[in-house]
């Protein structure tokens, strides 16, 4: 089969790498290709791969940085710590981590929500994103596509030849003036391999283009913060005879920060004694198994298990001393916590009936869910009580723990008519779910019933090899997302003002959809183009207020929304010259509509188009790239509508010929210091002010060794 390209994530440094002799790490995306595993959620023309060496060399460090070079229709929004494709956020986009889900928990009281950030962009060998809401293969809550982390595996560091490998690596950021200190180090004995990864990050603010100081509203630079982070991975693999690998997988992310508040201080809070704290932290213990066949005519080709326990944990609020009435020490902190215990699992057969080639894929996944919210707070209320304190409801769960059950398993077939240009995928997933309250001493609301469910989402593609090095595709999709337990079962009662309460009777989230595409060409002269229209029904969000007898400002609830429906057109190109010099572009535009209310969505980011020019020659590069981003439409419900923009950035790298391994990194991002506000981070801000303005003018440089 020809080698399609991940257009964007693909460019003339892998073909470089190979002709040098230098290890890459993952290559081109293709179906079935080795780098993408066979049968997995990625392995679809509807998903893209960014391999280690486009990490490295575009200077990838998170979700950002992938949205701004090789990905734009993909955004991480800090405000609301969630991953953003096409439109969609928060649990409508599957993170996951070596095919374990990455857990997403809510907050609509305090906006102290968040999880899909709790990964070391370090210790990853490539990241896949799905674009297409496709619960067929991802299972719930992959309405608007997918985030795939791959981490190192022992092969991807040791080189051929040689039973070890490893790589060190210091880095520096000007943007928020982190240093980041990574290594890992992997090792092969006869057929056991082990590897070790460690990262640390240290940083401070992300800078503004503000330029007003001191604190209260009318502050615009950023307010000074500090932060660590850390990373630790293990990894232990064992090949067997016959084609198989079992392995244990071990993993711990760790963030703490603290930031003075000094926007927020003022006459309520003290400046310089009003803090917010962030601490996010999630471990994982995991039995990996994977298998390739070694005989032509086995039953199973190829396949992949894992077995996991995952513990989620997310400590946010803030803390200061307050100077009106209850005067004294004043602390709000949000406690979530998430632990997972579950597998995920498929196959892959192909067989042969009469004149129809089949390769057929199935599996299923199980995951059993303890989640809980509890807020803890201090304050002088016990001292001295005054009229405020009966707003205070705190040392409490304004959630019952739940006790969360998924099922889902799947089967999808790829038919063909023996070697065939023209082949017919169509596929069923069956997801059941279970939400189980528990009662708790923590827990004073009445308490709920429990709710369960089930849904059939079929998909069906057609794709024809039109040529060696042309692919087209036409695919209908179904998708689903069971409500979460915290848009079930919330119930923050802020009596006398107001309440904030779950929805016992909300429905699943259910989508359909087209995508039609094509994938050309290859690693020097390529592309891919996308037109997708999805509609989306039972859309779960917030009610307007309800007037409430008790509550001044009355019952904010959770509802079912009918008719949402998301259009929008990815295209990717790239040319590579003999010269060494490279084009490449990609331009992502999405309109979502409320179809009752004819208002546009706010978490549908405007047009975004990255345009670059590359050089590249054997032991050194550079690159320059446009980031160019429409005004948001007027119709749109954001309540600040920022005006277009076009960044610059010029990024270069050099690998010394005298030092085997070496590599020194270097970039300077948005160079003419442009002003500039990201459409999703002021959407639900009046009238943002510079305070919410994203970095100027920042240097990224970096220096690793490959051993």
């Amino acid at each position: 089969m020809a080698v399609l390209p991940a257009a964007g994530a693909v460019k003339a440094e892998e073909a470089t790498a190979a002709s040098s002799g230098e290890t890459v790490l993952r290559t081109i995306k293709v179906e079935g290709q080795k780098g993408v595993a066979k049968g997995s959620v990625a392995d679809t023309p509807l998903a893209t791969t960014t391999t280690a060496k486009t990490l490295e060399k575009r200077q990838i460090d998170d979700v950002d940085d992938l949205g701004n070079t090789v990905e734009p229709s993909v955004t991480y929004v800090k405000n609301a710590k969630s991953v953003n494709i096409r439109g969609l956020q928060d649990d409508r986009v599957l993170t996951t981590t070596d095919g374990i889900p990455v857990p997403y928990f809510f907050d609509n009281v305090y906006s102290y929500g968040g999880g899909a950030d709790t990964y070391d962009f370090t210790s990853l060998s490539s990241v896949d994103v799905l674009h297409s809401a496709d619960s067929s293969r991802a299972g719930s809550g992959a309405l608007g596509g997918a985030l795939l982390l791959h981490t190192y595996e022992p092969e991807d560091l040791i080189r051929d030849g040689k039973d070890w490998g490893g790589i060190a690596k210091l880095g520096y950021d000007g943007s928020d003036r982190s240093f980041t200190a990574s290594g890992a180090v992997a090792k092969k004995i006869e057929n056991t391999s082990i590897l070790f990864q460690s990262s640390y990050k240290r940083g401070h603010e992300t800078e503004t283009k503000g330029d007003v100081g001191g604190s209260g509203t009318s502050r615009t630079e950023a307010d000074p913060a500090d932060y660590s982070q850390r990373n630790l991975l293990f990894k232990l693999r064992q090949q067997l005879e016959g084609g198989h690998t079992v392995g244990f997988t071990a993993e711990s992310f760790g963030y703490n920060g603290s930031t003075d508040y000094l926007s927020g201080a003022g006459s309520t809070y003290r400046a310089g004694d009003y803090n917010r704290l962030q601490n996010k932290h999630r471990d994982r213990l995991s039995l990996d198994y994977k298998y390739e066949s070694v005989s032509q005519d086995s039953l199973i080709d190829s396949a992949f298990a894992t077995l996991y326990w995952q513990r989620s944990t997310r400590q946010e609020g803030a803390s200061g001393y307050r100077q009106t009435n209850p005067i004294g020490l004043y602390e709000r902190l949000m406690h979530s916590e998430q632990r997972d215990l579950g597998y995920n699992a498929y196959a892959n057969s192909e067989f042969e009936t009469g004149a129809l080639k089949h390769r057929l894929t199935f599996g299923s996944d199980f995951q059993f869910s303890q989640s809980s919210y509890y807020l803890s707070g201090k304050d002088t209320c016990s001292v001295t009580y005054v009229a405020a304190c009966a707003y205070y409801h705190t040392n409490q769960s304004y959630s019952p723990d739940v006790n969360s059950y998924k099922f889902g398993a799947f089967a999808e077939d790829r038919i063909s008519l023996g070697d065939g240009p023209f082949s017919l995928t169509p596929g069923l997933r069956f997801d059941w779910y279970k939400q189980d309250p528990q009662e708790t001493a923590s827990f004073e609301g009445t308490m709920p019933e429990g709710q369960s469910g089930q849904h059939f989402s079929p998909k069906l593609r057609a794709a024809w090899q039109a040529a060696p090095q042309v692919e087209l595709y036409a695919q209908f999709s179904t998708a689903f997302k069971s409500p979460n337990a915290y848009q079930l079962y919330v119930d923050y009662d802020n009596a006398p003002l107001y309440r904030s309460i779950g929805n016992p009777d909300l429905k699943p989230e259910t989508s359909w959809g087209f995508d039609v595409g094509a994938n050309l060409g290859d690693a020097d002269f390529g592309g891919r183009i996308n037109a997708f229209s999805t509609r989306y029904k039972n859309f779960i969000d917030t009610s307007d207020i309800i007037a409430t007898s008790g509550y001044l400002l009355g019952t904010y609830q959770y509802i079912n929304r009918a008719n949402v429906r998301i259009s929008g057109v990815e295209v990717e190109a790239h040319k590579t010259f003999q010269s060494g010099i490279n084009l490449h572009g990609s331009v992502f535009y999405a309109r979502g509509t409320d179809l009752d209310t004819d208002e546009a969505l706010s978490t549908v980011p405007p047009l975004k188009a990255i345009l670059g020019v590359g050089y590249d020659r054997e032991h050194w590069g550079a690159d320059a790239s446009l980031v160019a981003v429409a005004a948001v439409s007027d119709d749109s419900t954001a309540s600040t509508r920022p005006a277009g923009y076009g960044v610059v950035n010029l990024t270069g790298w050099w690998e010394p010929e005298q030092v085997k391994g070496l590599r020194v990194q270097a970039g300077v991002y948005n160079l003419f210091d442009k002003k500039y506000f990201d459409a999703l981070e002021v959407r639900n801000v009046s009238n943002a002010s510079d305070l919410y303005s994203e970095a100027g003018r920042y240097f990224k440089l970096s220096i690793s060794q490959k051993f």
